[in-house]
């Protein structure tokens, strides 16, 4: 166990990824527990409707398409982490000013839409940025565990902002709020200024010359080349636009279908982001580049789960399958990120960042008005099963063609347990290179 441990926090033992990661873990509480409190003001500003909380959710995200290959462009020419200063004391003075008008009772639903896109702006130029930052925190032997302790990080703040804002909203209301989480988000700010920058891991970087002309449609040429990297792109792109909506649908789910408050929705988050940190915590240990085939198969059991908790008739099941989809739905993305960031040459990261971060984030602009609409007009529960439907038709394709393309061939083995597992192409049947 000890052994294990340590193993899965090994990066915590590197002085600036420490205090990178309880910067973002402070900061993460913080956003998360805003977002709660947003959402929740939102429908109590627009009569509960489910179209005004993804117009707020589209405007967060609008930014990333508009803004984050110019911000991975700036990743491979500049200093990231005086990038990161930047964009993390934006989002701060934003934060803070928002908290204000909330505290002041002056707020009104086009402020929440104005903030929300000014916060997409600082967050579009900072996300690309600090996900290219974790290599030179780092070095590439401990990236894969950093990259999923950054995931759990992320998931660990996901269990603990919802939880802490059902309560804080009940208690004090969405006012103080506001402004508790707005300072939480000095932290990144304290534990960049204390890195010590001779100890950042920046020798497999090209010369500044060469970084001086680096252009965003390089980068774009270079994924295009890549199968390797457009599969595990693709299929976030849609999965990412469909499924992972829950900051929109389960507030719907709550207050709309169980006709529950604040606390409900905050269980229904926690529940999702205790599978997630489980989800995370599962790839910690992972020293190797992640398999097509492992994030497949992710990707179906994300869908699968997303499904049924679209199709589940009780509030109780919907909070016991949260478990398992908020678990494949972060490995899933963990695996994914983790097979494009090994995959890349250094002096392409920003940019090969950048464009995952568009197709992560940047496909939710795209698919929140659209799910805000179904919940509105169908139900909360059908923008949920009807979005898992459209995720497993895609990640089969995506089996199906990875199968044909290598020659490989799917087997069912009952014992010891039933699993699902890949044959690869025998000499007689010769078979393209296995991405």
């Amino acid at each position: 166990m000890r052994a294990k441990l340590s193993s899965t926090f090994q990066s915590l033992t590197v002085r600036n990824y420490r205090l990178f990661a309880i910067g973002q873990l402070i900061k993460l509480i913080g956003v998360w527990v805003m977002f709660i409190a947003q959402d929740w003001l939102v429908l109590e500003l627009s009569g509960d409707s489910a179209t005004a909380l993804g117009v707020v959710v589209a405007l967060q995200f609008a930014p990333v398409l508009l803004l984050t290959l110019l911000s991975g462009r700036l990743a491979d020419r500049y200093d990231k982490r005086m990038l990161l200063l930047v964009a993390n004391a934006t989002w701060t003075v934003l934060a803070l000013a928002m908290s204000l008008l909330v505290v002041t009772g002056v707020v009104q639903l086009w402020h929440v839409f104005v903030f929300a896109g000014l916060l997409g702006v600082a967050n579009a130029v900072e996300t690309p940025v600090r996900q290219a930052f974790v290599s030179e925190l780092v070095g590439t032997t401990l990236l894969p565990n950093a990259l999923a302790l950054s995931s759990a990080t992320f998931n660990s703040a996901r269990v603990l902002g919802p939880a802490l804002a059902g309560v804080a909203i009940a208690v004090f209301d969405v006012g103080p709020v506001f402004l508790v989480s707005a300072v939480a988000t000095v932290a990144p700010l304290v534990g960049l200024l204390r890195m010590r920058a001779a100890e950042l891991h920046r020798a497999d970087l090209p010369p500044i010359g060469e970084r001086e002309t680096a252009k965003v449609v390089d980068g774009l040429r270079y994924v295009a080349r890549r199968p390797d990297l457009l599969l595990p792109m693709a299929l976030m792109s849609i999965i990412g636009m469909v499924l992972f909506n829950f900051q929109i649908t389960l507030a719907a789910l709550a207050k709309t279908v169980f006709n529950t408050g604040a606390a409900t929705f905050g269980v229904f988050t926690t529940m999702l982001a205790l599978g997630s940190l489980a989800g995370a915590l599962a790839g910690s240990t992972r020293r190797e580049r992640p398999s097509v085939w492992l994030v497949l198969g992710a990707a179906v059991g994300c869908a699968t789960f997303g499904t049924l908790v679209g199709l589940a008739p009780t509030y109780w099941l919907v909070v016991l399958l949260l478990l398992p989809a908020g678990f494949f739905m972060i490995f899933f993305a963990q695996a994914s990120n983790q097979r494009v960031q090994l995959g890349v040459d250094a002096a392409f990261r920003g940019r090969v960042m950048a464009l995952w971060v568009l197709v992560f984030l940047g496909t939710n602009p795209v698919g929140a008005p659209l799910i805000g609409w179904v919940a509105e007009t169908y139900g909360a529960a059908a923008s949920i099963w009807l979005g898992g439907l459209i995720s497993l038709a895609v990640a089969l394709l995506a089996l199906a063609w990875q199968l044909h393309r290598t020659g490989a061939r799917l087997r069912l083995r009952i014992r010891p347990l039933p699993a699902f597992y890949v044959v690869p192409a025998t000499k007689s049947e010769p078979a393209v290179t296995p991405v």
